[in-house]
């Protein structure tokens, strides 16, 4: 007898396959990088966040070497029985004072970060307000959370307001990406934290992309957000840190609520303590970073300008290493990916349901890594390709 439930997937896979949806995995052999062997073949990477060039970094490895000897490669147990390591209270003290709170809390994944603190700090009793362009992450954490979810138009402070005025929870959460990942526009951090005291709520901003980048590294978190009370702070660490996991920082209160409560931090076994270590030093190459921040700034202004005209798609505005092509059909999209990739660059395709319907796009992302002649090429094949 044919089992039903496995044929019911089979014909959701001949579905995505027929809208273009399918995606699969690539084989990368060899470090991270701007260069990389893909599939066997040398590409030169667009569709990395490794925006400082740190994944692959010799100080980064030779602190991983260094952590080795001492604390071996697994932490063996969860924070709260004898997982929580020396490497990683120095990173969570070093992580706080860098972004300038007070305490901070380092997780395995930013999903698990925005799952623990959403789910902690709003119950079912609490109300959410959220960005509807952010993270999947922080969707999925909020409708896991029990609270009642309210989404406003990307942006849109005005409609924020009007929700929150209407509340009546004693426990309201406004939930915003900072740096948006797919679109790469900024949050409006004083604006956001404005209606967080006029409404008494808190203010959580996952700074996923911005974090390393934004202002000398220390990400998007402007002089008044990092004063406030209200205030939560994340950063993931795989992407500009060049590492692995995510580090929430706040109020020492809140961060010890979260170590009480905050299950994805509870239950789950500690991250290698090594990594904790080479997150520690990545933190350094960070602080010392504004050569490479720089050139990064300048790639992204070759880009722009050597799109500036270019007669397929619209490049969305962005000054962060995130610049979105947008195309329109998946197809398209995927056809342009294609034709750069049989150029040796990679570029990726990225469509719904990541982005809104009929916004398929190439999502370029730029790293210090990357050279002048990368550019160059990137922008001429685009250009031949128009």
């Amino acid at each position: 007898m044919r089992f039903a439930g496995l044929s019911r997937l089979q014909r959701g896979l001949a579905q995505l396959r027929d809208e273009h949806l399918v995606r699969r995995r690539r084989v990368l052999d060899g470090a991270q990088g701007a260069h990389v062997i893909l599939d066997g073949r040398p590409v030169v990477s667009f569709c990395s966040n490794d925006y400082l060039g740190l994944a692959a970094d010799p100080a980064l490895t030779a602190a991983a070497h260094a952590a080795l000897g001492q604390c071996g490669v697994g932490a063996g147990a969860a924070h709260l029985i004898t997982g929580h390591h020396r490497f990683h209270g120095d990173f969570e003290a070093a992580f706080a004072r860098f972004v300038g709170k007070p305490a901070a809390l380092l997780f395995s994944a930013g999903y698990l970060a925005n799952l623990g603190v959403l789910t902690s700090l709003a119950g079912r009793q609490g109300e959410i307000f959220a960005d509807k362009l952010n993270h999947a992450s922080l969707i999925d954490a909020a409708q896991l959370s029990g609270a009642r979810c309210h989404r406003y138009r990307h942006l849109d402070l005005a409609q924020l307001e009007g929700q929150l005025a209407a509340s009546t929870a004693a426990d309201k959460l406004i939930v915003s990406d900072l740096v948006f990942s797919m679109d790469g526009d900024v949050a409006p951090v004083d604006a956001l934290l404005d209606l967080a005291e006029r409404y008494d709520a808190w203010l959580y901003l996952d700074d996923a992309h911005g974090f390393g980048v934004l202002n000398g590294g220390r990400g998007g978190l402007t002089e008044r957000a990092r004063a406030s009370e209200r205030v939560i702070y994340l950063a993931t660490l795989g992407k500009a840190a060049g590492v692995a996991g995510a580090a929430v920082a706040a109020h020492a209160d809140v961060v010890d609520w979260l170590v009480q409560k905050a299950r994805p931090y509870v239950y789950t076994t500690a991250s290698p303590p090594l990594l904790a270590a080479c997150l520690t030093e990545s933190l350094r190459q960070i602080e010392a970073g504004d050569a490479r921040r720089a050139r990064l700034a300048n790639h992204v202004a070759h880009l722009r300008a050597g799109l500036a005209d270019l007669n397929v798609g619209a490049l969305l505005p962005s000054d962060t290493p995130i610049q979105p092509l947008v195309v329109g059909a998946n197809d398209d999209a995927l056809r342009l990916s294609q034709a750069l990739l049989e150029r040796g660059l990679l570029v990726p395709a990225i469509r719904p349901p990541t982005v809104p319907a009929n916004t398929a796009r190439l999502r370029i992302s730029l790293s210090a890594a990357h050279s002048e002649a990368d550019l160059a090429r990137l922008v001429e094949a685009l250009r031949d390709l128009a």
